[in-house]
């Protein structure tokens, strides 16, 4: 990614606190005024981040369009699966290869395995990648939490693994994942944790569902306190969209790396489908 865009991201984190503090949409004029920015930068950043306008952007960010796209389009796992989307045919839909860590291994917690990381500039803040000679297996964003604290957290789940840091070798990998494209990953789970995280890739870019649709596609009914627990500890961030599940009532509910990266990622896709 550019240089310049963990500073976008911090114009927009700053923008999405404005916008969700205020009682009625802001004006370009008031909202450039609260950034300490001109209209026309305040616009430019604005608008190579989103892709839209911050009027059109906000109505993305409301509650009640989370509301709306929960009411139209939480039924889409259902539509995935009838429409031959499985959890593979979903993974070949976004050109990745997803090769799960062996349960041996996972139950060693990554004793014997060597992963590689580095840090790199996102849409949503710095972010953190971490990978096997397999792939990608954890990537984390600290535009909320520290960078140590993100760290920390990534490499809790595999505690007996090797660390090293390795720009080279992970960034190319980074960048694929952050276009969806050409990624491969290394997914370390368990056998619940793997349907979640697979259900979750059945869901199209600009939409939403909830943890109860997915427990119920799963064949796990009653199960979404646990369905909640496992999208919480998805370790591919972005790339498996637990920032697409919401809560029944439609509430963002929350996230691991902070609910303002989720309405991030939300508005984010949102606005980019809305104007394709």
């Amino acid at each position: 990614m550019a240089e310049s865009d963990t500073y976008h991201y911090r114009v927009i984190l700053r923008a999405l606190d404005e916008i969700a503090g205020a009682p009625a949409p802001l004006s370009l004029d008031a909202l450039a005024g609260r950034l300490g920015l001109s209209p026309a930068h305040f616009q430019r950043v604005f608008s190579r981040w989103a892709g839209v306008s911050p009027k059109h952007y906000q109505q993305y960010l409301a509650l009640d369009h989370a509301r709306r796209l929960l009411r139209a389009r939480h039924g889409t796992l259902e539509t995935s699966a009838a429409a031959g989307l499985s959890g593979a045919g979903r993974l070949h839909d976004l050109f990745i290869k997803w090769e799960a860590m062996a349960p041996g291994a996972y139950a060693r917690a990554g004793d014997g395995i060597e992963i590689a990381w580095a840090w790199q500039d996102s849409p949503f803040g710095p972010m953190l990648a971490m990978a096997t000679d397999r792939g990608l297996c954890g990537i984390a964003f600290a535009a909320v939490r520290s960078r140590d604290t993100a760290f920390a957290d990534l490499a809790a789940r595999w505690p007996a693994a090797r660390y090293r840091a390795d720009p080279a070798m992970v960034t190319p990998l980074a960048e694929a994942a952050l276009t969806r494209r050409g990624a491969r990953l290394h997914v370390f789970g368990g056998p619940f944790q793997h349907k979640v995280w697979e259900a979750l890739l059945q869901v199209p870019d600009g939409h939403v569902t909830t943890y109860g649709d997915i427990a119920a596609r799963i064949g796990r009914p009653g199960a979404a306190r646990a369905v909640g627990t496992a999208v919480g500890r998805n370790p591919l961030g972005w790339i498996i969209p637990c920032h697409r599940a919401l809560r029944r009532d439609g509430a963002l509910g929350g996230y691991h790396w902070g609910v303002p990266v989720k309405r991030a990622m939300l508005a984010y896709e949102a606005a980019r489908t809305g104007a394709e």
